[in-house]
């Protein structure tokens, strides 16, 4: 079997490696700049290499709320697993967001009192190591569920960026009632962050059918979120690939190209390496999923690696003391510290490059198995937040673009054109039409239904049925289709789409 479901999983970890060995250094708090569709599975391994100019960053806050109450052990576990996930999925939009994210827990009776048990474990962060960090430390302890308190901290502790053009959401899990909390009720508390432009999710841990789940949809739909009812017990399905051992040699090697500087240097360093450990704990797949993230764009620890803050235009390398350079680097001239820089980068990029390789074949060969557990996949945690993130991005003018499978065996059977994926033979037609503003004219429209989609998949050739079927699938997953397939057939046109 390649796959298995997550219970209660048993972790392998003695509590100093789930927490890390080490407290973090000293940090400030940072200030920013500025119906659900199906998922059907991640589309394309993230892109890779250097981020576009700051200015095109849009901004994307993500505040995770996780119930740590007795009964949620499941609901962390499942945290815990598809962390990268998520990361690898928002790492395909485009343009390149700036993703920061923050994670707040409720209902533990170890948290204050005072505080409605709610606690800020991590505020606003890019630094994604650390997010896994404090994920992993996370127990579960009885407590009272106040889901008004935990959104309103997340509001007010937390430092949101000011800009409307960044994508500001919260995501809020939890399985008991969601109006606990007659102090600050979560209906005021929601209008409240709307109001600011700050979106809420809910997911409710439990059956649709309970009483207490169309609460969890109000919270929801007063801050203009999504709401999701999933099994956090049963529900995250993880599959194991034959690229999962390679994809974890390159985690170790491209942990080789980093030069920690700085008071943080040692560690960031330090807890690279352990959340690699604690991944380790979990399963070969999430190991993968983790090489994923740290050979994309999202994966930045310019705050203590001299590589990345390097690529940071307000970063000047020439202010950095020498006792607080690597030792291979202390006593050099600019020019020697400058070229080690450029290796070590040069290095990383090559490492990247076979993270995308061999990310891409895992994921193409995940996609084929998770349909075999599709049912399970649509009620887990990482599936509903996923849904929620992408919907709400495409709402802010993200785009997440489709890209079938490279064919090394034969001719590109498809070019994409905006939204549309178009026949090789018919590209230069339509090229030709759009110039002129104009669209083609079809001699038959597919209906986009299950039996539609496989009577026009039967009629292709083999080449073109395998690129078209990787197509349809990744459209799938977005559940909105801006435009469609194109094939051209024994001299036919045929689309496959909403609105032709």
């Amino acid at each position: 079997m390649n796959a298995f479901r997550t219970t209660a999983l048993t972790l392998l970890t003695a509590g100093a490696l789930a927490a890390g060995a080490a407290s973090p250094p000293p940090q400030t708090a940072e200030r920013g700049q500025n119906a659900i569709p199906r998922l059907r599975g991640l589309s394309v391994f993230p892109p890779t290499g250097r981020l576009p100019d700051a200015a095109l960053r849009r901004t994307v806050e993500l505040a995770i709320c996780l119930d740590t109450s007795g009964s949620m052990n499941g609901l962390i576990e499942a945290a815990k697993l598809k962390l990268w996930d998520i990361v690898n999925d928002l790492a395909l939009a485009t343009p390149t967001p700036r993703l920061r994210v923050a994670l707040l827990t409720f209902g533990n009776d170890g948290h204050v009192a005072e505080d409605g048990w709610v606690r800020v474990d991590s505020p606003f962060t890019e630094d994604l190591d650390e997010i896994s960090r404090q994920l992993f430390a996370l127990r579960t302890n009885g407590g009272t569920e106040f889901v008004g308190r935990v959104l309103r901290e997340a509001g007010e502790q937390l430092e949101w960026t000011a800009s409307d053009h960044a994508l500001k959401l919260v995501v809020v899990a939890g399985n008991e009632s969601a109006d606990q909390d007659q102090t600050f009720r979560y209906a005021d508390v929601c209008k409240g962050l709307i109001s600011r432009g700050i979106m809420v999710n809910a997911i409710y841990c439990g059956n649709p059918a309970d009483e207490i789940a169309p609460g969890w949809r109000e919270v929801a739909l007063l801050a203009d979120g999504h709401y999701a009812a999933i099994d956090h017990n049963n529900g995250n399905i993880v599959i194991a690939s034959p690229f999962d051992d390679k994809l974890a040699e390159l985690s170790s090697a491209i942990n080789t190209t980093y030069l920690a500087y700085g008071e943080k240097g040692a560690w960031g360093a330090a807890n690279q390496v352990q959340q690699d450990a604690n991944a380790q704990t979990l399963s070969s797949a999430v190991v993968a999923a983790r090489c994923s993230t740290k050979g994309g764009v999202l994966y930045s620890n310019e705050h203590w690696d001299l590589v990345d803050a390097c690529k940071q235009e307000s970063f000047k390398l020439a202010d950095v003391k020498d006792e607080d350079l690597p030792e291979s680097m202390r006593g050099k001239t600019l020019e020697q510290k400058q070229a080690i820089i450029a290796e070590m980068a040069g290095k990383r990029e090559a490492i990247q490059k076979e993270i995308a390789d061999y990310g891409a074949k895992r994921q193409a060969y995940v996609n084929e198995e998770m349909k075999k557990h599709q049912s399970d996949a649509d009620r887990s945690f990482d599936a509903a937040l996923r849904q929620a993130i992408r919907a709400q991005a495409m709402s802010k003018g993200f785009e997440f673009k489709v890209q079938p499978p490279v064919n090394e065996a034969g001719p590109i059977a498809f070019v994409q054109r905006g939204d549309w994926w178009v026949d090789a033979s018919y590209v230069d037609e339509y090229d030709a039409l759009a110039a002129k503003s104009e669209r083609p004219t079809f001699d038959e429209t597919v209906p986009n239904t299950p039996a539609g989609r496989e009577a026009l998949l039967a009629r292709l050739s083999e080449s073109q049925r395998k690129a078209a079927q990787a197509i349809i699938d990744q459209m799938l997953m977005l559940s909105y289709w801006g435009g469609g397939l194109i094939v051209r057939l024994d001299g036919k046109l045929i689309c496959l789409t909403f609105d032709c």
